[in-house]
């Protein structure tokens, strides 16, 4: 029950960062255009308060990965925590003002947060090839959301922070509250 208080709040959290926090970020901060990674950009207000939830995100999805005790989900659902952790430690370049911006921070930034996409994506399809039933859909679900939204991110640049909330709202909704890793017995059932 404490594992399901942590996640909660710390969705909760990521909810009211993703839609609060534009009210206090810098002029012209559009949800529906600029994505979570603007709100902790270099220079943007209270940026450190949208890279501590990745943080703490990332380190959540970690301790849930290596408490699943399957291999796959703790090497790549691992890996989607520290990406997202290093997404929140190195910060956008600057949207905000006459900011300098550290462009290499910011080439690392877009390296992470690809990476945290793309082991999200390979965390969720894989579920869905080692479970049967609900969680195989569910698995597969999420991975053809986060490619379909991805795209649709590319796009449609005009609604990508939109587009974006929507996948980190129904990733984290999975990974948190959906997600139940298979039994040893299901495995050898599925392979």
């Amino acid at each position: 029950m404490k594992k399901d208080r942590i996640s909660l709040w710390l969705y909760i959290l990521f909810l009211m960062a993703a839609f609060g926090l534009p009210f206090f970020s810098f002029d012209g901060y559009s949800i529906e255009k600029n994505t979570t990674s603007h709100l902790g950009a270099q220079g943007s207000p209270h940026s450190w308060l949208m890279n501590a939830i990745f943080v703490f995100l990332g380190a959540r999805a970690i301790w849930i990965a290596f408490r699943s005790g399957i291999p796959y989900h703790q090497i790549i659902g691992g890996g989607f925590g520290i990406s997202l952790i290093l997404t929140g430690l190195f910060q956008h370049a600057p949207l905000a003002g006459n900011v300098p911006a550290d462009l290499l921070e910011d080439r690392i930034h877009s390296i992470f947060a690809s990476m945290t996409g793309f082991s999200f994506t390979l965390l969720a399809a894989g579920h869905g090839f080692m479970s049967r039933g609900p969680q195989r859909a569910g698995g597969f679900a999420l991975a053809l959301v986060a490619v379909s939204i991805s795209l649709s991110m590319a796009a449609f640049p005009s609604i990508m922070g939109l587009l974006q909330r929507i996948m980190f709202i129904c990733a984290f909704g999975w990974l948190f509250f959906y997600l139940k890793p298979p039994t040893t017995n299901e495995q050898e059932k599925v392979l």
